[in-house]
């Protein structure tokens, strides 16, 4: 890489709003983070998240190269706050955006044969297994029970559904703006858009879906 770049990297797919500046050249260095833990206050924390982080490393919008995004999978409000922040901050700003597996992001900082789950909420799981850190199956959505889990030796992500498998639970249980970043394949490369991972139906419903249009 010719020269560093400097990269906001925000997620909110999970009950961590993450957001923090991230510098990427050779490696990847994370300059500032902040992050809350409270799965019904996304829309609250993330921008002062944002402002504070810009304000821990010294940096300002302008010195932003680009933008890393959590796209999920995760539930419809707290995600949908994550993406609609990062593309109005590259539209701004003029620059790209690129969305991430926010599963992919744990799990690649990982290695051996790994299940990550996150909180899907009515009692089931996000799920995704991994090899030496490379997403071999998934994501879905299920109930616990009906997991594969493969040849998963840890679990990774949330620490109390993960013991609901017998078997170790390991970190990260929310991904850091670092592996976020780590989880961008090419950065030559133009953003593919932004896609949400619902992986199922939100609950809110349309006049019409409800027989009311």
């Amino acid at each position: 890489m010719e020269r560093f770049m400097i990269v906001l990297a925000i997620d909110t797919a999970t009950p961590a709003v993450t957001a923090g500046i991230v510098e990427v050249g050779d490696t990847i260095t994370t300059l500032a983070e902040r992050v809350v833990v409270d799965a019904r206050a996304h829309a609250e924390r993330l921008t002062p998240n944002i402002v504070a982080a810009l304000s821990d490393c010294g940096k300002v919008m302008g010195d932003l190269d680009a933008v890393v995004v959590g796209c999920g999978p995760g539930p419809f409000t707290g995600l949908r706050v994550g993406m609609a922040t990062a593309a109005a901050y590259g539209q701004a700003l003029g620059i790209p955006v690129h969305g991430v597996c926010t599963l992919d992001a744990i799990g690649g900082s990982t290695d051996g044969e790994v299940l990550v789950v996150t909180d899907a909420r009515r009692r089931e799981v996000y799920w995704a297994r991994y090899r030496d850190g490379v997403r071999s199956a998934g994501p879905e959505v299920d109930a616990p029970a009906d997991v594969d889990a493969g040849g998963a030796q840890r679990v990774a992500g949330s620490p109390t559904l993960g013991a609901t498998f017998g078997l170790p639970v390991i970190g990260p249980e929310y991904p850091s703006a670092a592996e976020l970043v780590a989880a961008v394949a090419d950065w030559s490369a133009e953003p593919e858009p932004l896609v949400p991972l619902y992986l199922r139906r939100p609950d809110a419903k349309t006049l019409a879906e409800r027989g009311l249009a």
